[in-house]
Formats: structure tokens, C-alpha cells, sequence
């Protein structure tokens, strides 16, 4: 959450304090908070958090570009929908990424990283329905990300982040291909133990269906 006076400390910069209204303002979108199709205001988000309109604007205005919001200028800003399109769109985009990412990561890795991530891989396994698969791809492939060893991609994937997670938060794979799933995990996870990077990066495609 937001702390009061976030606006009043000193030596507070423009671009940390967007950045913080843009954390607590998709946190709320993430969480169901801020629900599709739900009005957010400028102002008010501004008289909520105790800053400036400007850092509400920028905030909103990176929201937009990542698809989670719809800005009508002079108006309001709209929450967007998860429609079915998001999700395959999303998909896609986590797929490619996470294999990019994979290929990178296992490229540099030791056998402590390598180790660890198998066991991130591990709990994809055991993950119940909903967000806890969510949560539990997204440990495997912030992992990946913090870890490549490449800044460029780490940035892409930290500032895609908010929207991949919650546009595929309430995602589940179909029943009839759970099982196929499950083995394309524990593939994955003996590939990276391995340090197989050409079969890691192909599962982590797989398991986005691409």
C-alpha cells in the first residue's frame, strides 16, 4: 500500500513516485480491487495517495500501454476486460519470453541456480487451480529473468509482469491436457538440471502452447 504523505519526502523523485502509484494502482487491478470495466479518476487516486495529479497521469498512462486500462482524456481512465484474446495474446507473449529468457538463463547458470530453479519447477507440480499456477509459473520465470544475466530482457520482463499475471491469473489449463502438462514440468525440470538450455527453452514454450 501506499503510504500517506508519499508526495511531502524529501528527496523523493518524479520518476520513483510514479512508480509507486503505478505498483499500488495495478496491485488493486491484479488483486480484483479495481475490477474490468471499473472508472478510475485521476483525481482521486491523487487525493487518495496525497500526490500530485502528474505522477497519477504517468502511472496510467504505462497501465495503458501494458493494456490493463483505457484512458479517456479529460473523462476517465477504464479498467479493460480479460476477454479470451487477451489470454492467447498473453500466452503467446509468456511463452516466447519465457523461452528466450530460459535459453539465456541456463546458459550461465551453476549448478546452485540450476538447482533452484528445478525446484521452482518442482512446485508447478503440486499448484491447485488459478492463481496459485499463476504464481507459481511466475516464480519459475522471475527467477529466469532476475538471473539471465541480461538487462535488457530482465526490464521487459519486470515492467511486462503486472499484465502477463493478471491477465492470466484466473487461467487453467484444460482438464484433458493436465496430465500432458504435468509431464511437460517434470521434463522441464530434468532438462534444467540437466542444463539443457535447446529442451528447456523448448518446454517453456510448451507450456504456454506455443
Amino acid at each position: 500500500m501506499m503510504r500517506k504523505g508519499l508526495g511531502s519526502g524529501q528527496g523523493e523523485t518524479k520518476r520513483l513516485l510514479a512508480e509507486e502509484v503505478f505498483t499500488h494502482i495495478a496491485s488493486r487491478i491484479i488483486d480484483g480491487t479495481l475490477a474490468p470495466g471499473q472508472r478510475i479518476r485521476d483525481v482521486e487516486v491523487a487525493d487518495e495517495l496525497h500526490v500530485s495529479r502528474t505522477p497519477v497521469r504517468e502511472a496510467l498512462q504505462r497501465l495503458e500501454r501494458l493494456g490493463m486500462v483505457t484512458m479517456y482524456p479529460s473523462r476517465y481512465t477504464e479498467v479493460t476486460a480479460v476477454t479470451p484474446a487477451v489470454i492467447a495474446q498473453t500466452l503467446e507473449f509468456a511463452g516466447y519470453q519465457a523461452g528466450v529468457t530460459t535459453r539465456m538463463g541456463l546458459a550461465r547458470f551453476g549448478d546452485a541456480e540450476r538447482a533452484r530453479l528445478a525446484e521452482l519447477a518442482e512446485q508447478m507440480l503440486t499448484a491447485q487451480e488459478g492463481p496459485e499456477i499463476s504464481r507459481t509459473r511466475w516464480a519459475v520465470f522471475s527467477y529466469l529473468s532476475e538471473h539471465c544475466d541480461n538487462t535488457q530482457q530482465r526490464a521487459l520482463i519486470q515492467d511486462a509482469g503486472v499484465s502477463l499475471f493478471r491477465n492470466l491469473r484466473d487461467w487453467v489449463i484444460p482438464e484433458d491436457d493436465r496430465e500432458r502438462m504435468h509431464q511437460i514440468y517434470r521434463d522441464f525440470r530434468d532438462a534444467v538440471l540437466d542444463g539443457d538450455g535447446d529442451r528447456a527453452e523448448q518446454l517453456a514454450r510448451a507450456m504456454h502452447y506455443v
